[in-house]
């Protein structure tokens, strides 16, 4: 398979998941969240990095049904 229609899902992914990141953490400690009642035993550097990539796999996951649903019922079958 060719570089370039993953490229179109993982970088436009990339560029939102940085901006959720800023966004998100301009407002949140990540020192003050829990998990079903009980403290992250993580560092800050590392809750920062597990939401970085939940927001880039989130991303993509959109991305990606975007360009799927953007194809005809031929070019998906292909």
């Amino acid at each position: 398979m060719r570089a370039k229609p993953w490229m179109l899902i993982i970088w436009p992914a990339f560029l939102v998941a940085g901006l959720l990141e800023a966004v998100v953490f301009a407002f949140v400690d990540p020192q003050d969240l829990h998990w079903f009642s009980r403290d992250l035993d993580l560092s800050g550097q590392a809750i920062y990095t597990l939401a970085f990539f939940a927001f880039w796999g989130l991303a993509m996951l959109s991305s990606g049904l975007t360009t799927l649903l953007a194809k005809s019922s031929a070019e998906v079958m292909d």
